[in-house]
C-alpha cells in the first residue's frame, strides 16, 4: 500500500508545478514575441529557386504566413513550393577565425536569427569549421556549439594527415555573414560550385537542412533508389535515404543502401565536383531546377566533403580516397555465378549444376540460399533436404568451382540454438528497454547482432570459423542487413517518443522510421538505432570481412551485401536486390550499376533474369546477354518460380546458345576486367563506366543510361525492350570496332539504330585501346592456364594503349607484393609490351600466343618479334583487306612476365601516294616529317617524295541519312604526335576544327555535297544555280547512292545500276584550313575531260602526275599557264561508257592534280568545298544536266553565226570602210565587224577618237547592208580626267573597288593614257606604264549600284544624247581585260596584306613565286555583294569577268531591243548564260591551231558553246598557218579573223596596205607584237 505524502512534500510539489507552469508560459510568451517580431523578407524569388518551408506537409496560407512566417505564393505547378523560405532566415556569423582565402582552416560561431521554429528545439548557437584538406578536397561541418551530437565514426575519414597538407588548392571559400552562407569557388575559372545562400541553414535537434545552388543541372548519384535513368531529373524530385528492405520497383522509395554522394558535371570541359554528406540519419534530398539540391536530415551533424576533379572519373577517385577504395575481388568471382532460392534439395541443386556443365556454360560459382539451412537458421544445414551437402561442395571444388552461401543477421532466439546461446552469453545483441530487441526473420523470432560491437565481431568470426569446418564455403552473401524485420504493425511495440516518432519524417516508404525494421530507440554500440540504422549493413559487411579473413588468411574474400553505406565497397560487393522478371527491371539495372560504381562498389549486378515472376525465354536471353557484362554476373531467382539458368530451356534453346556465346566472350576478356578491378582497388576508377565519364565533351552522352562501358574501352549496347531488334543507341566520339567481326563502325558521335536480333548484343571496342585476353574455358581455374592474347584496337593515329594486371587471383596484398603489371602501347608501327612490375612468377608458364590488330588501314608486312633484343620474323600473319584486321597466331616464346615488342612495316605503293608538300617538289625530309607526313625518295618522275599518311585529319560523326540527303558533323582529330611536335612553320594556316557536311539529293540525276564551317561564316560563291527549292524525284529512281565513310572520313558516291564508285574521297590528305582546303577522290577511269581555262595538249586529261592551276589571269594560251577564265568542272567516263560531271563551286585560287591511281586532288586557298555532281548517264546528257544546273547558254542571234572580222590597229574609220569594200568585192561571206580600242580617245571607255569621228555614220551605212558591229569595252575607268562622266558618275554611285575599311579607290593602270601627254613609244613597256598611263579605277560589278551605272554608260555609248553624231549603234559588245587585268601589280602603291597576296599555299599558277596580285588587283581589295556583305578580292577575283558579263548582256538587249551578243574573255561557270568567249591572245603557230579544237570542245563542256579563236592570231601570222585556219575557221562556233596592228590584212587581202605595227603596242611584255585581246 502506498504511503501518504507529508505536507512539506505536497507543498514542494505544488511549488514545482507552479514554477513549471510559469516557465512554460514565459517560453511561449517569448516565442510568440519572437515570431511576431520576425518579419520575413519575400522578394520576387524565381519559382525554380524556392526552398520549401513546409517539406512533406500541406499547409494553408495562414499557417505559412502566421505560424511559419514564410513566404506564400501559389503557382500552377503543384511541384513548386507554395510556402517557401524568405531570404532572412537562418543564422549569422558572430565570430570567426582565420581568413578563408589564406588559412588552411576556418571557424565561425553562428547565432540563430529570430525566426520561428519549424520542428522545435532549434540549436541557438552552431559552430562552423572548414578545412582545406587536399588540392581537390574541401571539408566543412556544422555542429552544435554547446551539446555533443552523434557523428558518424568512419574508419577512413580520420586518416587525413594535416602535416602533409597540400599547398596549392584548386578552390577557395567565401563566407557571407548574414544570413550565414558559404560559396565554394573553383579557382581556375572563378565558377561558384556550391552556394548555400539559395536557402537557409536549419539546425534543430531533429531537423537539419542545408541547400546548395549548383552550376549545372547535370547531376548523378544519391541512393539507393530506382531512378530509372542515370542523370537526375531536376524537376522537384525528392529522394529519401534510409536503408530499407524494399524491392526495387518504380517509385521514389528508399531501398537497401544509403548513399548521400552526388556528382555534378559542370560543362563540356569535364570539370566536375562531388559532394558527400557524412550523416547516417534518415534523410531526404530534393532536387530542383534552379538547379539546386537540399539535404534534410533527422539528426547528427552537417558534415560535408567536396571533391573537385578535371573529369568525372577524377572526382570518383577523390571520393574513394576518402571513404576507401573497393576490395580486389578474387579472380574466380569474376566468372559466371548461379543461384536460386529453393532448389528442392540437393538433387535439384545437382541437376542444375550438371546440366549447365554438360552444356559447356562457363560457370564458376554456385550459390545456396536459405533453403540449405535447417529451419532457415544461420550456421546450420538441412540434413534431410541437403544431405551430403559438404561432399557436393567438395565435388564443386574438384571441378574448379566455388561455393557461396547466404547469411542473415537475424538469429533465432531458440534456447537450443548454439549461436544464440553463445551470443547471449557475450551479450552481442541489439538492446532495447526490456533487454534484447526481438524481431522476426526467416527463422521466426530473432535477435539481431550488434556488429558495431567488437565483441559481436569476435562472436561472428567464431561462428563462421566453426561452420566452415562443416561446410567449406568460399564466399558469403548477406541480406536482410538493412536491418530488416518481418514484424507487422500489430506486433510492433515501439514506444511513442521523439525517436520513433520524430517531428520531421522524410518521405521514406510508409513514412515510418521503424517500418520493416527495429524501433529507433534501440541501442547499439555505435549509438541509438535512430542514428546508426543505415550503418547496419556496413557494420555487418565489415564484420563478415573479418570473419572471412580469419577463415582464409592471406586471401581476397568474396562478400556480397544487400545493404551498403559509403565505404562498404572496401569489404563487399552488392546485388541490386529482389527485382522482378520484367523488361522494366532489366532496363533499370543499368543506372543502378553505374551509380554503385560512383559509390565505390564496382562489384555489382542485378539478379539476372529476375528474382520474382516467371521469366520468358526472350527476356532471359536478353538479360543473360546483358548480365554477361555486369561486373557481378549472377543469375538468381526466387522460390516457386520457374528455373532460369542458361540450360533451363533445353539444350537447343536460344537462351543456352546465346548465354554460352557471351559468357565465353566475358571469360575471354576477364584479364581486362580483372585489370579494371585492380585500377578500382588502387586508384579508385569505375569499372562499369557511364559514357559521360569518357566523353564528357559531348552533351549527348550526359543522358545515356541504356548503354555503358567496361572501363574506357568496351561499349556494351544491350536490347532492353520486348520484341525489339532495332536498338536506338548512341555511338560516342571515337572509332568503334565490332567485337565479333573486327570491322570499324562508320558511325561516330551520333544516335543510330543498331540491328541486334535476339541472339545479339552490341559489343564494340574503342579505338586507341589494347585489351588483354585469354582463351576461355568453363571455369576460371582452367582458363587461367590457357594462353594469353591481345586485341589491339587502333585509333585514327594507328596508336593504342592498355595494361594488364596479373597475380595468382586469390592472395591478399598481391598489389603491393607479388604481381605483374604490363603497359602495352602501339606507336610508329610497333607494339611494345613493357613491364612496370614483375614480382610474380606464374606457375603455368603462360605465354602470349595470339594478337589481333583492328583498324590496320594498309596491308602490313615484315612482322618481327623483338625478344631480349633478338629479332625473329613472324610467319603466321593473316590480313583481311575488307575488315582491315590482322591476326597473328601461334607466337612462340612471349612468356608472361617478359618484355617484348612486335614491329611491322606499312609500305605505300606509288599510286597511293598523295602529295603532302605540293608547294615544294624538292622539299627536304626534315620539313616533310615536320608536317607529319611520310618520306620516301624516288627516281620516278612525278611521284611525290613527301606524301600523306592515311591517318585521318577529321572524323565524321552524327551521320544522319535522311530521305532528302545526309548531314554529318566533322571534327578535327589533331595531328599525329610527330606533327604535333613540329614547328608552326609547317602549317598551311589555321585548321578549322568543326565542319558540317551536307548532302542534298536535288534530283534523280543530280546531287550536291558541301563541306563548310557551321560556326564561322566563310565565303561562299554568290553564283546562283538552278537547283529545285526542295529535292525532287523518288529515291527508287535516283541514279546514285551516297555513303559517308569513316576511318578515314570520306564520301562515296555510287552509280546504282552498275555499282561503279564515281566519287570516293576516303583518301589521305583531306584538309580544311582557313587558307588551304584540299580533298582527293579516286576516279572510275583514266578518261577525264575539262578543267580550265588552261591550254591542254589533248582533250582528255593527262593522268600521269600532272597539275593545273586555276585563277583568272591575263595570260595568253600556253602550256600549264592559267589563263583568263576559271572552270573547276570535269566530265568523267566510267568503264561501261557511262559519264558523270563534277563541279566544285569555289572561286578562290586553286589547282588540281592528277595521278595514275587514277585519282584527282583539289587544292584551293579559301571558301568552302561545294560540289555538284550530275550523272548523265551519257556524255551529252551530262552536259545537258550541267547546263541545266548552271544555266543554259544564251541563244545567239542568227547573224552572230556568220563570219566576223577584227583587228587591233585600225588607224581610222576610213580603213574599216576600205576593208569592208574589199571584202564585198572579193565576195567573202562576212557578217560582223569588230572594233578594238582603236576607236576610243586615248583608250578611254565610252569615248570616240577624232580618227573615228565618222564611225557612227559608217556603222549606220554598213548595217543598212545587213552588217553588224561589235565594239570592245574594258572595265578600267580612268580617274585622271576632269570632264569624264563615266568616272564622275561612278564616284557618285560608289561603284569602284576600294580598300577595306576606307573610302579610297584601289588605283591601277591599264590602257588609258594620261591627258595631254605625248607617249614616247621607244621606251620599254614598264617605263611607258609608269610615265604615261592614267590611274584607273575598277568597277565592282558585284555591287547593285555598279550594275545600274554600267548599264547607263552603255546606253550613253549607244545613244550619246549629248552628241548624236557620236552615238555608236552597236549590235553586241566585246568585253576584255576583265580578269581583271592590271599593268601594275596590285595597285599603284602596292599591297599591304602579305598573307592574302602571298598565301601560305600558292597554287600551281603562272608567276606563283610573285604572289596572287601579279597583273591584277591587291587581294585585300574589298568588294560588295548584292546583299551588302563585304568580300575580299582574294575570294571573288575569278568572278570579275562573270560579274561583268550579265549586266553587259542585259544592257545590250535593253539598248538594241534585240537579242544581241556579248563576248567575254574571263569566264566562270554560268557565264554562258550571258556571253560567248574567245580563247584569247593566241599565236600563229600550228600547235595553236590544233589546241584551239581542244579549247572549243572544253568550253562546250563548260556551257559556253559560243566560243572562238583568232584564226590569224595576234602575233605575226604564218601564211600557211593562216590559210589552214581560214579553211577550218568557218566551222567554229563563231568564225573570226583577228590580226595584229598592220599585219593580217596584208596577208589576207593584198589590196589593203596597213600601217606598220606600232612600237607602243609591241611593247607589251608577254607578246612580241600588238598585245591586246581583241576579236
Amino acid at each position: 500500500m502506498a504511503r501518504k505524502l507529508t505536507i512539506l512534500e505536497v507543498l514542494l510539489i505544488i511549488f514545482f508545478l507552479t514554477v513549471l507552469a510559469l516557465d512554460i508560459f514565459l517560453m511561449f510568451f517569448v516565442l510568440n514575441i519572437e515570431a511576431t517580431a520576425f518579419a520575413p523578407e519575400c522578394p520576387e524569388i524565381p519559382e525554380s529557386e524556392r526552398i520549401d518551408c513546409a517539406p512533406g506537409q500541406v499547409v494553408t496560407e495562414d499557417v505559412c504566413r502566421q505560424q511559419h512566417r514564410c513566404c506564400w505564393k501559389p503557382v500552377s505547378d503543384i511541384n513548386v513550393p507554395t510556402c517557401f523560405f524568405p531570404r532572412n532566415w537562418g543564422y549569422k556569423v558572430i565570430d570567426s577565425q582565420n581568413n578563408t582565402r589564406t588559412a588552411l582552416e576556418f571557424t565561425a560561431h553562428l547565432k540563430k536569427l529570430s525566426f520561428p521554429s519549424l520542428f522545435g528545439y532549434d540549436v541557438d548557437e552552431a559552430f562552423f569549421t572548414a578545412e582545406y584538406q587536399t588540392s581537390n578536397r574541401f571539408h566543412f561541418k556544422i555542429n552544435d556549439t554547446n551539446n555533443i551530437r552523434y557523428e558518424v565514426q568512419h574508419e577512413n575519414i580520420n586518416l587525413f594527415n594535416r602535416t602533409n597538407r597540400a599547398i596549392n588548392f584548386n578552390y577557395y571559400l567565401e563566407v557571407i555573414h548574414k544570413p550565414f552562407s558559404i560559396k565554394i569557388i573553383r579557382k581556375s575559372n572563378g565558377r561558384v560550385l556550391l552556394d548555400t545562400s539559395i536557402g537557409p541553414l536549419q539546425f534543430a535537434q531533429q531537423y537539419l537542412q542545408l541547400s546548395f545552388r549548383l552550376p549545372s543541372a547535370t547531376v548523378y548519384g544519391l541512393g539507393e533508389h530506382v531512378h530509372q535513368q542515370y542523370r537526375h531529373n531536376m524537376t522537384w524530385k525528392t529522394w529519401p535515404i534510409f536503408t530499407r528492405d524494399a524491392a526495387p520497383t518504380e517509385g521514389m522509395i528508399n531501398l537497401y543502401g544509403a548513399h548521400t554522394f552526388f556528382l555534378c558535371l559542370e560543362d563540356i570541359s569535364g570539370f566536375s565536383f562531388g559532394v558527400f554528406l557524412l550523416n547516417s540519419n534518415a534523410m531526404e534530398v530534393t532536387l530542383q531546377p534552379a538547379p539546386a539540391i537540399t539535404y534534410r536530415t533527422t539528426g547528427g551533424i552537417l558534415d560535408f566533403y567536396v571533391f573537385l576533379g578535371n573529369t568525372p572519373e577524377q572526382v570518383i577517385q577523390e571520393y574513394l580516397e576518402l571513404i576507401g577504395r573497393p576490395f580486389l575481388p578474387p579472380y574466380w568471382s569474376l566468372g559466371f555465378q548461379l543461384s536460386r532460392r529453393n532448389y528442392g534439395g540437393i538433387n535439384g541443386l545437382k541437376e542444375v549444376v550438371n546440366r549447365n556443365r554438360l552444356a559447356q556454360i562457363p560457370y564458376d560459382v554456385q550459390y545456396s540460399d536459405i533453403d540449405y539451412m535447417d529451419g532457415n537458421k544461420d550456421f546450420t544445414i538441412d540434413k534431410v533436404a541437403f544431405s551430403n551437402l559438404s561432399n557436393f561442395v567438395n565435388e564443386l571444388h574438384n571441378q574448379g568451382m566455388k561455393y557461396v552461401i547466404i547469411m542473415n543477421p537475424g538469429i533465432s532466439n531458440n534456447s537450443g540454438y548454439q549461436p544464440y546461446v553463445n551470443g547471449s552469453t557475450k551479450r552481442v545483441w541489439i538492446l532495447g528497454d526490456n533487454g534484447f530487441v526481438l524481431g522476426k526473420g526467416y527463422p521466426g523470432w530473432t535477435v539481431f547482432p550488434d556488429y558495431s560491437n567488437p565483441t559481436c565481431v569476435e562472436w561472428w568470426r567464431e561462428q563462421f570459423s566453426a561452420f566452415n569446418k562443416i561446410l567449406q564455403f568460399d564466399g558469403v552473401w548477406i541480406e536482410m542487413d538493412e536491418v530488416s524485420s518481418f514484424l507487422q504493425d500489430s506486433d510492433r511495440k515501439c514506444e511513442r517518443n521523439s525517436l520513433n516518432f520524430p517531428p520531421f519524417v522524410p518521405q521514406i516508404l510508409d513514412r515510418s522510421l521503424f517500418a520493416g525494421t527495429l524501433c529507433m530507440d534501440a541501442e547499439l554500440y555505435w549509438g541509438l538505432h535512430y542514428d546508426v540504422h543505415s550503418l547496419y549493413g556496413y557494420s555487418m559487411a565489415k564484420a563478415t570481412h573479418s570473419a572471412m579473413e580469419n577463415i582464409f588468411p592471406g586471401k581476397n574474400n568474396f562478400i556480397l551485401s544487400r545493404s551498403t553505406f559509403a565505404g562498404s565497397g572496401k569489404f563487399a560487393g552488392h546485388w541490386l536486390g529482389d527485382n522482378a522478371a520484367t523488361w522494366d527491371d532489366l532496363r533499370w539495372s543499368i543506372p543502378s550499376i553505374l551509380e554503385f560504381n560512383l559509390f565505390g562498389i564496382p562489384m555489382v549486378g542485378a539478379n539476372i533474369c529476375g528474382y520474382t515472376k516467371n521469366v520468358t525465354e526472350d527476356l532471359c536471353t536478353r538479360w543473360m546477354q546483358l548480365g554477361a557484362f555486369y561486373p557481378l554476373s549472377r543469375n538468381h531467382n526466387g522460390p516457386e518460380f520457374r528455373d532460369q539458368d542458361p540450360a533451363a530451356f533445353g539444350e537447343h534453346s536460344l537462351l543456352l546458345k546465346s548465354s554460352r556465346h557471351y559468357l565465353n566472350i566475358r571469360y575471354t576478356l576477364l584479364p581486362y576486367l580483372y585489370t579494371l578491378f585492380y585500377r578500382a582497388h588502387t586508384r579508385g576508377d569505375t569499372v562499369a563506366r557511364p559514357l559521360v565519364h569518357e566523353f564528357y565533351q559531348d552533351p549527348a552522352t550526359w543522358d545515356v543510361h541504356e548503354q555503358f562501358l567496361w572501363g574506357p574501352g568496351l561499349l556494351i549496347t544491350p536490347v532492353l525492350y520486348e520484341g525489339v531488334d532495332l536498338v536506338k543507341a548512341y555511338i560516342p566520339d571515337a572509332i568503334w570496332y565490332d567485337y565479333e567481326t573486327g570491322v570499324a563502325m562508320q558511325w561516330r558521335k551520333q544516335s543510330v539504330e543498331m540491328q541486334l536480333p535476339l541472339d545479339k548484343i552490341g559489343l564494340h571496342l574503342r579505338g586507341g585501346f589494347i585489351f588483354p585476353t585469354q582463351q576461355p574455358s568453363t571455369t576460371t581455374e582452367i582458363s587461367r592456364k590457357n594462353s594469353l592474347g591481345l586485341i589491339v584496337a587502333l585509333d585514327y593515329k594507328r596508336e593504342a594503349q592498355g595494361e594488364l594486371y596479373w597475380d595468382d587471383g586469390v592472395s591478399k596484398d598481391t598489389v603491393t607484393e607479388k604481381y605483374i603489371l604490363y603497359n602495352f602501347s602501339v606507336t610508329s608501327n610497333r607494339l611494345q609490351a613493357k613491364i612496370i612490375n614483375n614480382t610474380y612468377m606464374d606457375p603455368d608458364n603462360l605465354m602470349f600466343t595470339d594478337i589481333i590488330i583492328l583498324g590496320m588501314d594498309k596491308q602490313p608486312t615484315n612482322f618481327t618479334v623483338l625478344l631480349s633484343n633478338s629479332p625473329t620474323p613472324v610467319s603466321n600473319v593473316n590480313y583481311n583487306v575488307s575488315s582491315k584486321v590482322v591476326k597473328i597466331s601461334d607466337l612462340k616464346g612471349l612468356v608472361l612476365g617478359q618484355e617484348f615488342s612486335i614491329g611491322w612495316k606499312l609500305p605505300v605503293s606509288d599510286l597511293e601516294k598523295f602529295n603532302c608538300y605540293p608547294e615544294d617538289p624538292a622539299v627536304s625530309e626534315e620539313n616533310c616529317r615536320q608536317r607529319g607526313c611520310l618520306w620516301e625518295s624516288t627516281t620516278l618522275p612525278g611521284v611525290p617524295t613527301c606524301y600523306y599518311d592515311t591517318i585521318p585529319s577529321y572524323a565524321a560523326s552524327n551521320i544522319q541519312y535522311l530521305p532528302t540527303g545526309i548531314t554529318t558533323e566533322l571534327a578535327y582529330l589533331g595531328a599525329p604526335n610527330s606533327a604535333r611536335a613540329a614547328s608552326a612553320s609547317g602549317s598551311l594556316s589555321a585548321t578549322v576544327s568543326f565542319l558540317q557536311l551536307s548532302v542534298i539529293y536535288h534530283t534523280e540525276n543530280m546531287l550536291q555535297f558541301k563541306i563548310f564551317d557551321p560556326t564561322n561564316k566563310r565565303y561562299e560563291v554568290p553564283v546562283p544555280l538552278n537547283t529545285p527549292p526542295s529535292p525532287s524525284g523518288s529515291p527508287e529512281n535516283r541514279l546514285y547512292d551516297v555513303r559517308i565513310q569513316n576511318n578515314p572520313f570520306g564520301i562515296q558516291i555510287l552509280r546504282k545500276n552498275s555499282s561503279t564508285v564515281i566519287w570516293d574521297s576516303q583518301l589521305p590528305g583531306f584538309t580544311f584550313n582557313d587558307m588551304f582546303l584540299s580533298i582527293s577522290t579516286r576516279l572510275p577511269s583514266q578518261y577525264i575531260y575539262g578543267f580550265g581555262e588552261t591550254e591542254h595538249t589533248a582533250f582528255r586529261r593527262d593522268m600521269n602526275w600532272t597539275m593545273w592551276g586555276m585563277f583568272a589571269r591575263d595570260e595568253p594560251p600556253a602550256y600549264k599557264k592559267n589563263s583568263y577564265g576559271v572552270h573547276p568542272y570535269y566530265m568523267a567516263l566510267e568503264e561501261d561508257g557511262s559519264a558523270h560531271g563534277v563541279l566544285l563551286l569555289n572561286s578562290n585560287a586553286m589547282d588540281v592534280s592528277f595521278q595514275p591511281t587514277p585519282a584527282l586532288t583539289y587544292r584551293t586557298t579559301g571558301g568552302i568545298l561545294d560540289f555538284y555532281i550530275v550523272l548523265g548517264p551519257t556524255p551529252e546528257l551530262v552536259t545537258q544536266q550541267y547546263t541545266e544546273l548552271i544555266g543554259r547558254p544564251a541563244m545567239t542571234p542568227y547573224w552572230a553565226l556568220g563570219f566576223q572580222l577584227s583587228r587591233y590597229g585600225y588607224q581610222n574609220d576610213i580603213e574599216i570602210s576600205q576593208l569592208y569594200d574589199a571584202m564585198m568585192a572579193a565576195q567573202i561571206p562576212y557578217d560582223v565587224q569588230h572594233v578594238d580600242i582603236d576607236y576610243m580617245d586615248r583608250k578611254l571607255d565610252f569615248t570616240l577618237s577624232p580618227n573615228f569621228k565618222n564611225l557612227s555614220l559608217l556603222i549606220d551605212e554598213m548595217k543598212k547592208d545587213g552588217m553588224r558591229f561589235i565594239l570592245i569595252l574594258d572595265p578600267a575607268i580612268s580617274g585622271n580626267e576632269t570632264q569624264y562622266l563615266p568616272f564622275t558618275r561612278g564616284q557618285e554611285n560608289n561603284v569602284f573597288i576600294k580598300w577595306p575599311g576606307k573610302n579610297d579607290i584601289v588605283w591601277g593602270k591599264v590602257w588609258p593614257d594620261l591627258p595631254n601627254v605625248n607617249v614616247d613609244t621607244s621606251l620599254d613597256h614598264e617605263t611607258q606604264v609608269k610615265l604615261y598611263r592614267a590611274h584607273v579605277a575598277f568597277p565592282d560589278f558585284l555591287r547593285n549600284s555598279t550594275v545600274a551605272w554600267w548599264k547607263t554608260e552603255i546606253k550613253e555609248l549607244y545613244l550619246n544624247p549629248r552628241d548624236s553624231t557620236k552615238s555608236l549603234k552597236f549590235d553586241g559588245l566585246w568585253i576584255d581585260m576583265n580578269e581583271p587585268s592590271n599593268f601594275v601589280n596590285g595597285s599603284v602603291k602596292g599591297c599591304s596584306d602579305e598573307i592574302l597576296n602571298n598565301p601560305p599555299y600558292m597554287p600551281y599558277l603562272e608567276s606563283r613565286d610573285k604572289g596572287l596580285s601579279i597583273k591584277t588587283l591587291c587581294m585585300e581589295s574589298e568588294q560588295i555583294l548584292p546583299d551588302g556583305s563585304r568580300v575580299r578580292h582574294y575570294d571573288v577575283h575569278s568572278l570579275y569577268g562573270w560579274a561583268q558579263t550579265r549586266p553587259t548582256y542585259e544592257a545590250v538587249q535593253e539598248v538594241t531591243g534585240q537579242r544581241g551578243v556579248v563576248i567575254t574573255r574571263s569566264t566562270f561557270p554560268s557565264s554562258g548564260r550571258w556571253g560567248g568567249h574567245w580563247l584569247g591572245d593566241n599565236t600563229a603557230a600550228w600547235d595553236q591551231l590544233k589546241k584551239s579544237i581542244i579549247g572549243m570542245m572544253e568550253f562546250s563542256l563548260f556551257g559556253i558553246p559560243y566560243e572562238q579563236i583568232f584564226v590569224a592570231s595576234l602575233e605575226m601570222p604564218n601564211t600557211r598557218c593562216v590559210f589552214a585556219g581560214c579553211n577550218w575557221g568557218p566551222f567554229i562556233h563563231f568564225p573570226e579573223t583577228t590580226t595584229p596592228w598592220g599585219q593580217g590584212d596584208k596577208i589576207l587581202w593584198p589590196g589593203i596596205q596597213p600601217s606598220r605595227c606600232s612600237q607602243e603596242k609591241s611593247s607589251r611584255p608577254d607578246t612580241p607584237c600588238c598585245p591586246t585581246s581583241t576579236l
